[in-house]
């Protein structure tokens, strides 16, 4: 008898167990297994060809050319449905949920949404909410001193400019922006410049300080500074909005409602409920009360509202509130 090489096992082995292997049931790995024999390939909107590295179309992202002379010939067949594609994708990232609050740097509760419940401090760059202000400023040892840092507050115009400039020289956006503010109103001996508002305005933009957004959009809105421009106005508020900014939001609902786009300012306005805009809860009051809206919109909008002041909610906002309406919160 001859002797069986390993080579002849192996081929032995494998044809005897074909059918087995075949018949095998596939475990659960084995489907979440995914093999491929040869790169996959895409196919260009405009002529058919296949390639794996074609050009993708850079407003839509849903269609793919194998060159720029393809995409300028298929260009008139692909507009309008590229733009609804871009209008999609706007709108989910204008109706997401705003992003979320920050808390106060000494109670550890979420900052308020209204402007008038928090104030910037440019000594240390934190942003307190004003019921933490006026806590501190009761206590008779600590009147003029910031409730965070206790560095004395400026007396003069001129120590005021100087430490906004030192926080904004440092690259701190809320500084910069309220430099802007200072400028754009003449205030602490600056003269007053829409010019160098904006400028700064954008610069604070750019670092990510969503409210610089809305001013520069208020900007447009009024003609202050700049030529009154609609959609530029809509453009930097949108921007403001999803940054988290619920008067941009609210003011959004009021542009969307005046042309008579009712469920795109029910949208916006549902949102900013839910950060605690009681005028847009008021809005969608009125929508219900005269059919515009559905009686669920408007519990929704009660609900949304009431939750979010519960989380923002205390005993020392109140009380500021209560003596101050500059210290109103919600």
């Amino acid at each position: 008898m001859s002797a069986i090489t390993t080579d002849e096992k192996l081929e032995d082995n494998s044809c005897d167990n074909v059918e087995e292997h075949i018949s095998a049931p596939c475990t659960g790995d084995m489907k979440k297994m995914h093999i491929t024999c040869a790169e996959e390939l895409d196919l260009c909107a405009c002529c058919g060809k296949e390639g794996s590295n074609l050009n993708v179309c850079n407003k839509c992202k849903a269609v793919k050319y194998c060159n720029l002379s393809c995409k300028k010939k298929h260009r008139s067949k692909h507009k309008k449905n590229c733009e609804k594609r871009v209008a999609e994708l706007h709108d989910e990232q204008l109706f997401k949920p705003p992003p979320q609050k920050e808390d106060c740097p000494i109670c550890f509760l979420p900052l308020p949404s209204l402007p008038t419940g928090t104030r910037y401090k440019d000594c240390c760059g934190k942003t307190i909410c004003s019921g933490c202000i006026y806590t501190v400023q009761m206590r008779k040892t600590c009147e003029g001193f910031c409730p965070f840092c206790r560095v004395p507050r400026p007396n003069t115009n001129k120590e005021i400019i100087k430490m906004h400039k030192k926080r904004a020289e440092a690259g701190d956006a809320t500084a910069i922006y309220g430099l802007g503010r200072f400028y754009f109103n003449g205030q602490y001996g600056l003269q007053q410049s829409y010019s160098k508002a904006l400028e700064l305005w954008h610069q604070a933009a750019e670092l990510g300080y969503a409210a610089a957004f809305h001013s520069i959009g208020i900007a447009y809105h009024f003609g202050e500074g700049v030529e009154r421009d609609n959609e530029k106005t809509k453009h930097y508020v949108e921007l403001a909005a999803m940054g988290g900014v619920v008067t941009s939001r609210h003011f959004l609902g009021v542009i969307e409602y005046q042309v008579g786009n009712q469920e795109r300012a029910l949208k916006h306005w549902l949102i900013a409920a839910g950060d605690g805009h009681n005028e847009s809860v008021d809005k969608i009051r009125k929508m219900y009360m005269n059919r515009k809206a559905t009686k669920d919109d408007y519990t929704n909008a009660l609900i949304a509202y009431q939750k979010c002041i519960d989380e923002i909610k205390s005993e020392q906002r109140e009380k500021a509130a209560a003596i101050d309406v500059d210290c109103k919160y919600y």
